[in-house]
C-alpha cells in the first residue's frame, strides 16, 4: 500500500519537476534579421534582444559592419565582426 501511494505521488509530481529541468534555449546565440535596402543586404545581429552589430553587404564592394558606439543611436564602421561567437573553418576552397 505504501509503495503504491509513493508511486502515485511520483506520477503526479514528476511531470512538473521535469518541466523545470527542461533545457532552455541558448540565449547567447544571436538572432539574425535579414532585410534589403536597394542593392544592399542588411543583417542585424541581436543577442538577448540587444542590437550587437549590423552587417552591410553592398551589391558591389566589400561587406562592412556597424557596431553601436557608446551613446544613443550612433554606430562605428569596422571591417571585421565584433561578435565573439565560435567560428570554425572546416573547408576552404
Amino acid at each position: 500500500m505504501k509503495s503504491l501511494l509513493l508511486t502515485a505521488l511520483l506520477l503526479v509530481v514528476a511531470p512538473f519537476s521535469l518541466a523545470e529541468v527542461a533545457p532552455q534555449p541558448d540565449s547567447a546565440e544571436p538572432q539574425i534579421t535579414i532585410s534589403h535596402d536597394g542593392d544592399n543586404t542588411i543583417y542585424e545581429y541581436r543577442v538577448n534582444g540587444e542590437l550587437k552589430e549590423i552587417k552591410i553587404e553592398p551589391k558591389n564592394g566589400k561587406p562592412y559592419y556597424l557596431v553601436p558606439a557608446p551613446g544613443e543611436g550612433e554606430f562605428i564602421r569596422v571591417e571585421e565582426s565584433q561578435l565573439l561567437i565560435p567560428k570554425w573553418v572546416l573547408f576552404r576552397w
